[in-house]
């Protein structure tokens, strides 16, 4: 951005969450300038492993729901909207993305497989969602491994390449009319005048409403907001095609992430690969050699694929709320944020993105529903929140061993 610009609405962040309401607002008739501070998709809504799941990553809504003042069942269902909202900008936007349908949440201790049981008993008759059980002959009919004793089967969760959704979402916004500037910083914002002013190096943008969706990115542009998230480095592999011994790894296709509280999760791409994700490092840092690390984790999974080169590996910053659960706030009388979708953001962050945009336009009843929930500050401050954050997950990763 170089200059002024004048717009109804600003969204700064170009990921899932922002890229999705500047297009909604666009459709709308609104003005909308998106700035992003390096390129589209270029954090976790590109980056991410591409799992398109129900639910949060809190399994207990029961304190989200009182909280929010609505039932369990209506926390959930948004997240059945957030992922029938996926779809439905796949098929009116036409964008070609590798999406597959199918995900399956595994067990690997017998703690988990009572725990799985309970889940799919919830699901069909609390939530009317329907899922199926597992034993562990089925369970391994499908994923050529040893390591699974029992699965949840959802059939209406999906996955897909994420990079190539955003992309696709960013054109569809822009051909209704939203500019983007990308390698555009915002240095600060303020409300005044009964708007809202944003401070780029080589410009300014002057709006109604403001809309932050940048996730573990946020950094100190709104300090309050970023006490409430921490960032977590997350970490990603992916084989070379695999050919025939790819095709034998998950028969159904499906996506899979295991009930570890720090756990694995993989899928076959389109073309193949094996893409392996999980061991979180909540203190932020890339392990020292990530594909070594990776490729034990496949080897552990799934022996015949040991010997597969791993052609690419990479990181990458999530956000993280104390409850795990999404977090939506208004930052100011003009200002709208949504963040801390730990893990489930991409389904979430585009629900999150229409709702901020629903809000801007009138309808905040789904945004001050999920603006209730509250979100309390990372123990520690700025400069000990990490650490303690480390200790207090050895005791979940001790826990997963055991």
């Amino acid at each position: 951005l170089r200059g002024e610009v004048r717009a109804d609405v600003c969204v700064v962040g170009a990921g899932i969450t922002g890229v999705s309401c500047a297009l909604e607002l666009a459709r709308a008739g609104r003005k909308v300038a998106l700035l992003e501070s390096r390129q589209v998709g270029w954090g976790a809504s590109g980056r991410n492993g591409g799992q398109l799941l129900f639910g949060y990553s809190t399994a207990d809504l029961a304190k989200p729901a009182k909280q929010a003042g609505v039932s369990e069942k209506a926390l959930f269902q948004m997240t059945r909207d957030a992922i029938d909202l996926v779809r439905r900008h796949v098929r009116e936007s036409q964008i070609e993305c590798d999406l597959q349908n199918g995900h399956m949440l595994t067990a690997v201790r017998p703690r988990h497989t009572r725990e799985l049981r309970e889940t799919v008993r919830k699901m069909s008759d609390e939530y009317d969602y329907p899922v199926r059980f597992l034993d562990m002959m089925e369970t391994r009919e499908i994923i050529a491994s040893r390591r699974f004793i029992a699965a949840l089967l959802d059939e209406n969760s999906a996955h897909l390449h994420p990079l190539k959704y955003v992309l696709g979402l960013a054109d569809a916004a822009k051909k209704h009319g939203a500019l983007f500037y990308e390698n555009t910083t915002v240095e600060n914002f303020a409300e005044r005048n009964n708007r809202v002013e944003i401070s780029t190096p080589d410009g300014k943008v002057f709006c109604d409403q403001l809309a932050l969706a940048c996730n573990a990115y946020l950094g100190e542009l709104a300090p309050a907001a970023r006490a409430r998230i921490m960032p977590v480095g997350t970490f990603i592999g992916a084989t070379r095609p695999l050919g025939e011994v790819g095709e034998k790894l998950i028969a159904n296709n499906a996506c899979v992430c295991d009930m570890n509280f720090v756990l694995d999760y993989f899928r076959m791409t389109a073309d193949r690969r094996l893409l392996y994700g999980g061991r979180v490092s909540y203190s932020n840092r890339e392990p020292r050699d990530l594909r070594a690390a990776i490729r034990r984790r496949v080897a552990a999974t799934f022996p015949q694929a040991a010997g597969a080169e791993l052609e690419y590996a990479w990181g990458g910053s999530v956000a993280i709320t104390q409850n795990r659960f999404v977090n939506l706030s208004r930052e100011g009388a003009r200002v709208y944020c949504a963040q801390g979708f730990s893990g489930h953001g991409l389904a979430l962050s585009g629900f999150a993105g229409k709702v901020i945009a629903d809000a801007i336009r009138g309808d905040a009843e789904k945004f001050d529903i999920l603006a209730k929930v509250r979100h309390r500050p990372f123990p520690g401050g700025k400069h000990l929140r990490a650490p303690l954050l480390v200790l207090g997950m050895l005791y979940y990763r001790l826990r997963d061993l055991l």
